[in-house]
């Protein structure tokens, strides 16, 4: 199973504050056990979304905002996904996680990736072999 752990933003996130040498080196320490344990399969920060743009869907026509966007507590900061056996181990894993909050307060969003199996029947046999076919060709997971 795929998960996506989510890095809420927060106020400091989003003015651009960057992250302290030892909140790096603390990082890296854990992405590095995650790595050993063959579990990893992304982790990345984002920049502010004063850096950033929306594309608005409104049926057919699309329209472009610019950043920066609202409430920090609604924003990503950034996000590792990695691939284990179930919800409980990811949830292990997020709980090892040195605090991204600089000591502070705030969220880590744990959410399962879908997988092929999860579409059930509408994910034909053919639908399915063209979005393999896609990914290989992206060299995507």
């Amino acid at each position: 199973m795929k998960f996506m752990m989510i890095v809420k933003a927060t106020a400091d996130s989003e003015a651009g504050v960057m992250p302290t040498q030892q909140q790096l080196a603390e990082m890296g320490q854990f992405n590095e056990e995650l790595v050993k344990a063959g579990v990893l399969l992304a982790g990345e920060g984002l920049h502010p979304t004063s850096r950033g743009a929306r594309i608005v869907f409104d049926s057919d026509s699309r329209s472009v905002v610019d950043g920066p966007f609202t409430e920090s507590k609604e924003l990503i900061a950034g996000f590792w996904i990695i691939e284990v056996s179930s919800k409980q181990e990811a949830i292990e894993w997020m709980r090892r996680c040195p605090n991204p909050y600089n000591g502070g307060r705030g969220d880590i969003e744990i959410r399962q990736i879908f997988a092929a199996e999860d579409f059930g029947d509408a994910l034909t046999p053919e639908l399915r072999e063209q979005e393999e076919r896609r990914r290989a060709q992206a060299g995507a997971l």
